[in-house]
């Protein structure tokens, strides 16, 4: 029976430890859940997000610039992201810059080659306006530190309207000078005249459209612009010395057995050289005999 009793104490008492481990768990959990979702409402914004029925019209922009870990995983991530949500990246510049390089020698033919470098990128991404909210949310999974970010929304309803205003107003006259022409244009002056306000007429009611096409095209698709860049990194590689020319100057024993060679072979062609002459040797050495014997008397 003691035995019985002690056996469900110990039980208690583990059961009792375990709960209270988890409950100090529980509190560590939530706060980095908060912490992970605070950093995501503070990237993401709903400004001026187009409500059903309102007929007001805005062009949504956001910058941002952040730290990350890897700069190329992350700008494949973003991309990925960006094709998902049926956007597209309109720019995007990957680069290393190189802020110091050195160069210590570890032996006579070999240098150790130090490289700091920083990797940045710059990228533009358009994508529909309903979901730029949700593309910024995942951009902010790849963020390490945020320098800034910054979410504009420019209402362009009133400069639609004025648009839409001005190419009926441009199109009425135009319809008026066309049947004026037809109608009443009887001097080539002033058919001249008439074509070319027609013509200007026509001009400003293209602008007016042209442009009315690209503030709804800046409605539709948002611009977002993103920086991202890594902490300094440091590369080291092994290379060859090719700038110290010493170490690559031949032994002194192969250069003296070099010089044996060469010598030799300039003494035999000096030797052929003067067997070649062998006629001009014989004719001087027979001239120089007759000289001693018959003609110096």
């Amino acid at each position: 029976m003691k035995t019985i009793v002690k056996l469900s104490v110990v039980s208690f008492v583990i059961m009792a430890l375990l709960f209270s481990c988890k409950k100090g768990e529980a509190p560590a959990e939530d706060a980095a859940l908060e912490s992970s979702t605070k950093v995501t409402d503070a990237i993401s914004s709903s400004a001026a997000v187009e409500k059903k029925g309102d007929n007001r019209k805005f062009i949504r922009t956001a910058d941002l610039k952040f730290k990350v870990k890897n700069v190329p995983q992350s700008t494949y991530a973003i991309e990925n992201a960006t094709n998902k949500f049926g956007g597209y990246v309109t720019y995007t510049n990957l680069q290393s810059t190189i802020s110091d390089q050195i160069e210590t020698k570890i032996s006579q033919d070999s240098i150790l080659e130090t490289t700091k470098f920083s990797v940045e990128n710059s990228i533009t991404i358009r994508v529909p306006n309903t979901k730029l909210d949700t593309l910024i949310k995942v951009i902010t999974k790849q963020i390490a530190f945020l320098d800034y970010r910054l979410i504009k929304a420019d209402d362009v309803s009133i400069q639609m309207i004025k648009n839409q205003l001005t190419q009926n107003r441009k199109a009425n006259h135009q319809k008026r000078l066309e049947k004026a022409i037809d109608t009443k244009g009887r001097k080539l002056n002033d058919i001249t005249i008439a074509e070319s306000d027609l013509e200007n007429q026509k001009e400003q009611n293209d602008s007016s459209t042209i442009e009315n096409i690209s503030l709804q095209d800046q409605v539709n698709l948002s611009t977002i612009k993103v920086q991202i860049y890594q902490p300094e990194s440091l590369k080291q590689e092994k290379i060859t010395n090719t700038k110290d020319k010493n170490n690559y100057q031949t032994n002194i024993g192969i250069e003296i057995l070099d010089a044996l060679k060469n010598g030799w072979y300039m003494l035999k062609e000096i030797i052929i050289f003067i067997f070649n002459l062998w006629a001009i040797l014989l004719i001087g050495t027979i001239s120089f005999i007759v000289y001693k014997k018959y003609l110096h008397k």
